[in-house]
């Protein structure tokens, strides 16, 4: 005959599976099998423009980023911890380009008044 299977039961009140409660089943050193709860998989911080993975930040689940210190959440650079090294470059740039576009109007503008 088959041996019995042992069974196992989930240890708290949610007896549901959901993506919060996720389980493993571990063998005790007496042999018996239990629960063990799954923690969920941190995403990590992620850039605000082009969506990826924002170097140098570790990834955690949000409660735990309150038990770091600041320099460990953020880079030092402007926008640092919330968008990536390209991003920023490039609005640098469109910024530059918008107020060279606004001089070079201007100076368009003048010629225009001077030749009339």
């Amino acid at each position: 005959p088959a041996t019995m299977v042992q069974r196992i039961t989930y240890r708290r009140r949610k007896s549901f599976n959901t993506k919060s409660n996720k389980i493993r089943q571990v063998k005790t050193p007496g042999g018996k099998l239990a629960v063990s709860y799954l923690q969920k998989k941190p995403r990590g911080v992620m850039c605000g423009d082009c969506k990826t993975r924002l170097q140098g930040i570790p990834a955690l689940r949000p409660k735990e980023y309150a038990l770091l210190s600041r320099r460990e959440k953020t880079v030092t650079r402007a926008y640092g911890g919330s968008r990536c090294a390209k991003c920023v470059r490039q609005r640098i740039v469109r910024a530059f380009l918008v107020e060279e576009q606004k001089v070079v109007k201007k100076v368009i503008k003048a010629q225009g008044a001077a030749a009339k």
